[in-house]
């Protein structure tokens, strides 16, 4: 059988209308994909405690799995719970939320006034302007927010169906997946799946471990600050700390402008010389040992996937786009022609001595040796 071998030029346009398509249909499919992605990654890590319940109890398959779904959303729940009671013991606080935003605003006027000499009537009809322009956007963002809760109120049901269902029919998966190759590639068939299993398995318990020390960090850190809501801005750094880069700039945000309203400008201060130690040891110590050590993936391919999930599926794609390009990886490294791929996605771990390096190592131990004869 002869072998087509094919132009640069040409494999060169297949790839790049193979990426085209395939974030076509990412964007068109994103209400199925999105919760069957973060199903399966759910159902991955629930896979041991339904083998586990199997095993040990003798329960049937759908009341293994079932159980196992339901301990997670248990666990999701109860994390927005606590969430949610924090929130509403920072509603009680509205009034003096709103006071304290007057006093600063006030303070604000008076110093602008004395800086640079604008007076009070001047602040006040251009932020009467600006009000009147934002308030007939009002509307449109109210409807993207109820929209945006109702989309996730979506994803994390259809995400519970496709748990249970993945962990229900696994083994079918697994044998459709071999027998969709030839035989002689079962090998490396059950390789990517199990090498998948144990990636995204150890990514999301690592993720977990350091949402838990983030959160701990910054509980201590505001509680010794002397912050109002130490537990509630602590838990909220922890939990967008899972996104990566974006997320701590979020909480960060979201923290100056809760410790503003319920404390001083000193305590503003200290909340963001915090969070930017917190970040530092987390980058520099937490992510590299307990999550960068599960993936292998170089920051500048992290980055653009960040990127491109937030254009195609938002802030779900964000969170994806991680353990998405994990998977990939883990095909690439395991198929001959894609593995200069899998390296390009993949970390600079050792450098690689290129031919002219080596004739330069060889000629200066050539030299060497003739010196010392």
């Amino acid at each position: 059988m002869r072998l087509l071998i094919l132009p640069f030029y040409v494999k060169l346009a297949c790839v790049l209308l193979s990426i085209l398509l395939i974030g076509y249909l990412a964007v068109l499919g994103h209400t199925i994909l999105a919760p069957l992605i973060f199903g399966f990654l759910c159902a991955i890590l629930l896979l041991p405690l339904a083998n586990f319940l199997e095993r040990k109890f003798k329960l049937s398959r759908a009341l293994s799995s079932l159980l196992s779904s339901i301990t997670l959303l248990i666990i999701i729940a109860s994390v927005f719970t606590v969430l949610g009671t924090q929130l509403s013991s920072l509603a009680k606080d509205w009034p003096a939320f709103k006071q304290q935003v007057l006093i600063s605003t006030s303070d604000l006027q008076l110093w602008i006034s004395q800086t640079f000499h604008v007076n009070n009537q001047a602040q006040i009809d251009y932020i009467n302007e600006a009000a009147s322009k934002s308030l007939s956007t009002g509307t449109t963002i109210l409807s993207k927010t109820l929209i945006s809760l109702s989309s996730l109120f979506l994803l994390l049901l259809f995400s519970f169906l496709y748990t249970f269902f993945i962990l229900y029919h696994r083994r079918l998966i697994v044998k459709f997946l071999v027998n969709s190759f030839k035989e002689k590639h079962s090998a490396i068939v059950y390789d990517i799946v199990h090498h998948i299993q144990y990636i995204v398995k150890r990514y999301i318990v690592g993720l977990f471990l350091q949402m838990v020390i983030v959160t701990i960090m910054a509980c201590s850190a505001f509680y010794f600050i002397g912050v109002k809501y130490s537990f509630l801005l602590g838990l909220i750094t922890g939990i967008f700390n899972i996104i990566p880069y974006i997320g701590i700039f979020t909480a960060l945000l979201l923290t100056i402008l809760i410790t503003f309203a319920t404390s001083s400008a000193t305590h503003v201060l200290f909340v963001i010389i915090a969070i930017i130690v917190i970040h530092a040891i987390d980058g520099n110590y937490i992510m590299p040992k307990i999550v960068g050590s599960k993936v292998q993936i170089n920051t500048l391919i992290a980055l653009i996937g960040l990127v491109l999930g937030e254009m195609l599926w938002g802030i779900t794609g964000m969170f994806l786009s991680i353990p998405v390009i994990a998977i990939i990886k883990v095909v690439f490294d395991r198929v001959p022609e894609l593995k200069p791929w899998g390296m390009l996605l993949g970390e600079d771990t050792a450098p690689t001595l290129l031919k002219q390096d080596v004739l330069i190592i060889t000629d200066d131990d050539t030299r060497g040796k003739d010196s010392l004869q």
